[in-house]
Parts: structure tokens; C-alpha cells; sequence
């Protein structure tokens, strides 16, 4: 019986320990996005690997986004990749001091627009550590090593020069002009009532 319950507890730690691992992987967020739109995405690093850290991380970006900006960020330096267009296609993050312990994690900033024909944007990343060995996250959903995924989801209207969504936005400030005018004439109606009460009042007394 004990033999049993210590078998039963060493196989709930190794099903907690790797759920663990395949939940620490590169994610970017957001995970949904918009057709058309200038966004900002969030690359989340976590170094999971023990008695090593992460001391290096490249992000190829999707065809369905160009990425025009990326946020400095402190203790590392990035180097930008780039086609035979000038495109940039990707970005390489390296620390500058120790980097990223297995209990640690760190966040990357990139901007840029979301093509218009966009369904689903797969980011590549790898993660190197400090012992040489490289984490590749680029297989299929459900994998060890899964791509991170955004989907896009279709404009429902047209769009400003920045590709926001003007399609609803436009009618709900029409909408919000005419109700915005009604407490104001409420007001003035008030006042009006209030300094005809003031006369009426007045006339009595000297009467």
C-alpha cells in the first residue's frame, strides 16, 4: 500500500512538472488581432531550463505583418533582419549581462501593421541559453515546441489612415453628440424655471 502511494505521488509530480514545461513557452499576445490594423504585440519569454539562462532570442516575423518599431529594452541589444527590399523580417534580441534564469521571464515590444488579407500570423522564435543549446519554437499547434499563433479576424468597416476601425465608431459619436445635448438643455430649462420661481416669489412679497 505505501509502495502504491508513494508510485501514485511521483506520478503527480511528473504530470505537474510537465505541464509545467509545456506551458513555458514564447507566446505573443495579442492572440487575436484585426485586418488592416496597426497593433502592438508582446513577445513573452520565459527561460525554463535549469542551472542555464537564456541569453538570446530571434522572432521572424509573419508575412501577414510589417513590423516598423521595436521597443529598446534594458540589459539587451537587438539587431534587425531585413530582406533584399529593406523589409524588416525579423529581430535578434541579445542580452547584454547574464540574461534570463530558469525561474525568469521577460517581454519584447513590436509594432506595426496587420496586412489586409491577413487570416492567421505564425511567429517563429528561437532561444538560445548560455550552454549553447537553442529552444525552437516552431512546430504546430499541440507540439513540444509550438509557433506562436495570432489570429486575424476580418475589418467590419472601413478604416482611417492609421487602419483603425471607423465603421462603427463614427455612428457612436454622432450618437453620443445628440445625447450629450440633452442634459444641457435640461440645465438651461432648470435655470430658466428657477429664475421665473425668483420672480414670481419677488412680485408676492412687494405686492
Amino acid at each position: 500500500m505505501r509502495k502504491t502511494s508513494l508510485m501514485l505521488t511521483a506520478c503527480l509530480l511528473a504530470m505537474v512538472m510537465f505541464a509545467g514545461m509545456a506551458s513555458a513557452h514564447v507566446v505573443v499576445y495579442p492572440q487575436e488581432t484585426t485586418q488592416g490594423v496597426y497593433e502592438k504585440f508582446t513577445v513573452r519569454v520565459p527561460s525554463e531550463t535549469p542551472d542555464t539562462n537564456t541569453t538570446k532570442v530571434e522572432i521572424k516575423f509573419p508575412d501577414g505583418v510589417t513590423i516598423s518599431r521595436v521597443e529598446p529594452k534594458a540589459d539587451w541589444k537587438y539587431e534587425l533582419s531585413k530582406d533584399n527590399t529593406g523589409k524588416i523580417t525579423g529581430v535578434v534580441f541579445t542580452a547584454t549581462g547574464a540574461g534570463l534564469a530558469s525561474t525568469e521571464f521577460t517581454e519584447f515590444n513590436l509594432s506595426g501593421k496587420v496586412a489586409a488579407d491577413a487570416k492567421t500570423l505564425s511567429w517563429k522564435a528561437y532561444q538560445t541559453y548560455k550552454n549553447g543549446s537553442i529552444a525552437e519554437w516552431v512546430g504546430a499547434a499541440g507540439s513540444d515546441k509550438p509557433a506562436s499563433v495570432t489570429n486575424v479576424k476580418a475589418a467590419s468597416g472601413s478604416t482611417d489612415s492609421h487602419g483603425h476601425d471607423t465603421g462603427s465608431s463614427a455612428s457612436g459619436h454622432s450618437e453620443e453628440g445628440s445625447d450629450s445635448s440633452l442634459p444641457l438643455i435640461l440645465s438651461i430649462a432648470a435655470v430658466v424655471l428657477g429664475a421665473l420661481a425668483l420672480i414670481v416669489s419677488l412680485t408676492r412679497k412687494t405686492k
